[in-house]
């Protein structure tokens, strides 16, 4: 189930922050359901990839070490867990919850379960299905909190989630080097290269496309303040730290682990969430 990528479903508070009602105790409390729902639903993609790749994980030096693949968990237990999360998750989205957000979740789950079974074999579709699964989820928890979705947001997650999965990809062909294609057959479609000129060009798409939101006519208006031009240098140093992680380090496969394990990312990503709290609130 990997709890630690759970934290990857953080990304759901997002609308949350920025729409500003972060203060508010209801659109907190459906916040928060909504990401334990996406935490059970991933806990479920999760399973349902593992049962599919078990052989291929076998060959992966660090994935073998996965319960299926090393052996210590059996594939039936792994299904019952499945039909459990699936099941509970399914059920507090209905019960708590609004039919457009279930609708995101079911279209999240099924985009999860085409990528296993074929798109993650489609070379460039493979990293614009990673990234989808982010947007996926900002635009579930802007529907759970009944706020608009806006075109920035969009952009911003778009290109973010596009920088992580083309990272991914390149960690990959590094660590794995010969027996990359063995484990992952899309990886022989890509090469250190190619990756790191699409990097650079989503890298460089999502410093403005940051940039231009934070001065913006409709950014302006929508907060009363341009202040949030102020939050630029973090999101800088903190691409430019994964860039230095993934090219000086070998590091960048597991964006949850750097966000865990590395402390400059981490301190800079809670820095980044006072700074936006701190100019939503007072620098009006």
């Amino acid at each position: 189930m990997r709890p630690k990528q759970w934290t990857k479903n953080a990304i759901i508070f997002a609308p949350l922050i920025f729409a500003q009602k972060f203060l508010e105790a209801p659109p907190v409390f459906v916040a928060c359901m909504a990401f334990l729902i996406f935490c059970a639903l991933s806990g479920a993609v999760y399973i349902i990839n593992d049962l599919l790749d078990i052989e291929q994980d076998r060959k992966h030096p660090l994935k073998r070490g996965r319960p299926l693949a090393s052996g210590q968990l059996k594939p039936r237990m792994a299904l019952i867990f499945l039909i459990g999360l699936t099941v509970a998750a399914g059920s507090c989205t209905f019960l708590l919850l609004n039919w457009q957000f279930a609708l995101i979740a079911a279209i999240y789950i099924l985009l999860q379960i085409c990528y296993s079974l074929w798109l993650k074999h489609v070379v460039i579709i493979d990293v614009f299905c990673i990234a989808a699964g982010f947007l996926l989820r900002v635009a579930a928890g802007a529907e759970a909190i009944d706020v608009t979705f806006s075109t920035w947001l969009f952009f911003c997650t778009i290109l973010l989630s596009l920088f992580l999965a083309l990272s991914k990809r390149r960690h990959e062909l590094v660590l794995l080097e010969d027996g990359a294609v063995n484990h992952r057959r899309i990886l022989f479609e890509y090469s250190t290269d190619l990756l790191d000129q699409m990097i650079s060009i989503v890298t460089t798409a999502t410093l403005i496309a940051y940039i231009l939101y934070t001065v913006s006519a409709e950014t302006v208006a929508k907060f009363g303040s341009d202040k949030l031009k102020y939050t630029i240098p973090f999101v800088l140093y903190g691409i430019f730290r994964y860039l230095y992680l993934i090219h000086q380090r070998n590091e960048g496969g597991s964006p949850e682990k750097v966000l865990l394990n590395d402390r400059p990312i981490l301190v800079t990503v809670l820095l980044y969430g006072l700074a936006v709290c701190f100019v939503l609130l007072y620098l009006k």
